[in-house]
């Protein structure tokens, strides 16, 4: 992963642009993440058509938003302030930020699906640490293509900044897109033991 977004950033080099390898100041983003994420759960699990069909991870998460929903998700609005005042700081020196989607390749189909619900907001939280946090800060980023693992899968990079930088991080995009050309390259075929039905 780490790879393949180095070798996007010398490609944003080589079109002419100063890129520097830096780390955000996040600060504590979690803990407003979880009041905010949990809650809004609860009120789309409470106008769902058919609630029965959801996940037990999803009536979990639901269950918790509804606790937290409460005098812990206004502390965690409060909170949003101080981090967008810390994150901006951050933009005052950098345009945008250059940064995987995920952390790792995508995993199998049904990795997770016999988790419980906090073993498997551990394991997405582990898979996408560079994701969420500019999900909760609620700034723009657009993902782009950054090649594909050695196995075959897609690998993202994310193009993120402050309020109002969607031209930017857009033009950024079809700036890499015309260079690299994502619509002519494909992975290998996959190659299974199992025969063709």
């Amino acid at each position: 992963m780490r790879d393949r977004v180095v070798a996007l950033a010398t490609t944003l080099a080589g079109l002419g642009h100063t890129v520097e390898e830096a780390d955000p100041p996040y600060g504590r983003i979690g803990l407003t993440f979880v009041p905010r994420a949990t809650a809004g759960i609860a009120e789309w699990v409470a106008e769902a058509p058919f609630p029965a069909l959801l996940d037990r991870r999803t009536h979990g998460a639901a269950r918790l938003g509804r606790l937290l929903g409460g005098a812990p998700l206004r502390a965690a609005r409060r909170a949003e302030a101080v981090l967008h005042r810390r994150i901006g700081r951050f933009f005052e020196t950098y345009d945008v930020v250059l940064a995987p989607t995920t952390a790792a390749p995508p995993p199998r189909i049904g990795a997770l699906l016999e988790l419980g619900g906090f073993a498997t907001d551990r394991a997405m939280i582990a898979a996408c640490p560079y994701a969420w946090p500019w999900n909760v800060l609620g700034w723009p980023g657009v993902n782009v293509p950054a090649g594909f693992t050695p196995g075959g899968l897609p690998v993202g990079a994310q193009l993120l900044g402050p309020a109002g930088s969607e031209p930017l991080l857009l033009s950024l995009a079809a700036q890499l897109e015309a260079d690299l050309r994502w619509h002519e390259r494909w992975p290998e075929p996959l190659v299974t033991d199992s025969p063709a039905l």
